[in-house]
C-alpha cells in the first residue's frame, strides 16, 4: 500500500463500490457492493463496510469495526436497505452500525463529528445527530433517535423507539426506557433525571442566563409537582421569550413514549 495505491493488496473492494481516490483501505478489510466513501476517509485493517453504505468525508473506522451490515431484526427479509453516515466521524474498535429496515425508515442515519468508542452499537433505523459521544459499550436499540451533542456514558443502553434530546447526558450504566429531554442528565435503571448538563452547556457556549433558564425549566418539569401537560404548557410559554428553551419545548410536544421522570 503506497501513496499511489492506498488500498492494501489483501483488501476486498466490490467493483460497484465508489471510493474517493485518497481513501485508505487497510489489510483484510472488506468493502461491499454499492458503497460510497468520501475523500479523506480511512478504513483500518479487518473492517467490514456492508452493502449500500454511504460514508462522507474524513471518517475514520478502526480495526474490527462493522458498518452497514444487515439489521439484527427477525422481520428483516433481505430488502435493500441503507446506512448513511456524514463527515468527520470516528468509529473505534468493534463498533457496529446496522442498516435500516422497511418497517421504518429503511435507513440508519448518522450525522457529522460523532465519536463512537470501542464496542458501541447503533441498531437499525436509528438517527444520530451531530457531535455526539458514545462511550465504551454504549448501545442503542432499533428506531432510537439521539440529538446533537448528547453524551452516552459507558455501558449506557437505550430501549427501542426512545429519543434522547440534544445536550442530554446518560451516566454510565444508565438504562433508558423513556425519552430523555434535551439538557437533562439521567442515571440508573430505569434512568431517572438528576439535574441538567450544566458543564456540557458551558463548554458549548451557552450563556449563564440561558443555563439559568434551562435549570428553571428543569424545575418546572421535575420539581414543581405539575402534571406533565401543565409543565409542558408552561415551558412552551416560557420558550416564546427564551429561544434556548425552544428545543426542550419542541421535544416535549412530541413524546409518544413519555419522558423519564
Amino acid at each position: 500500500m503506497t501513496r499511489a495505491d492506498p488500498i492494501h493488496p489483501t483488501a476486498i473492494v466490490d467493483p460497484s463500490a465508489r471510493l474517493a481516490p485518497d481513501v485508505v483501505v487497510g489489510a483484510y478489510t472488506i468493502v461491499g457492493p454499492d458503497v460510497v466513501i468520501g475523500e479523506g476517509s480511512v478504513l483500518g485493517p479487518h473492517v467490514v463496510i456492508g452493502a449500500r453504505t454511504t460514508l462522507g468525508r474524513r471518517n475514520r473506522v478502526f480495526q474490527f469495526a462493522s458498518i452497514g451490515e444487515i439489521a439484527q431484526d427477525r422481520k428483516y427479509g433481505g430488502e435493500p436497505t441503507t446506512t448513511t453516515i456524514g463527515d468527520d466521524n470516528t468509529f473505534r474498535e468493534y463498533a457496529t452500525v446496522h442498516a435500516g429496515t422497511v418497517q421504518d425508515r429503511g435507513d440508519t442515519r448518522i450525522g457529522d463529528g460523532n465519536l463512537f468508542l470501542a464496542y458501541t452499537h447503533v441498531a437499525h433505523d436509528c438517527v444520530v445527530g451531530d457531535l455526539t459521544t458514545f462511550s465504551n459499550n454504549a448501545q442503542i436499540a432499533g428506531h432510537v433517535h439521539i440529538g446533537d451533542w448528547a453524551v452516552l456514558g459507558a455501558f449506557a443502553g437505550v430501549h427501542q423507539f426512545c429519543r434522547v434530546g440534544a445536550h442530554a447526558m446518560l451516566a454510565a450504566f444508565a438504562v433508558v426506557l423513556q425519552d430523555v429531554p434535551p439538557f437533562v442528565t439521567v442515571q440508573g435503571y430505569p434512568a431517572k433525571p438528576h439535574g441538567t448538563n450544566n458543564e456540557g452547556l458551558r463548554r458549548r457556549g451557552f450563556s449563564a442566563d440561558d443555563i439559568l433558564h434551562i435549570r428553571r425549566a428543569y424545575k418546572t418539569l421535575y420539581r414543581e409537582n405539575l402534571a406533565l401537560d401543565d409543565a409542558r404548557a408552561k415551558i412552551a410559554a416560557d420558550a416564546e421569550a427564551v429561544p434556548a428553551l425552544a428545543p426542550l419545548a419542541r421535544f416535549l410536544a412530541a413524546s409518544p413514549r413519555g419522558i423519564a421522570r
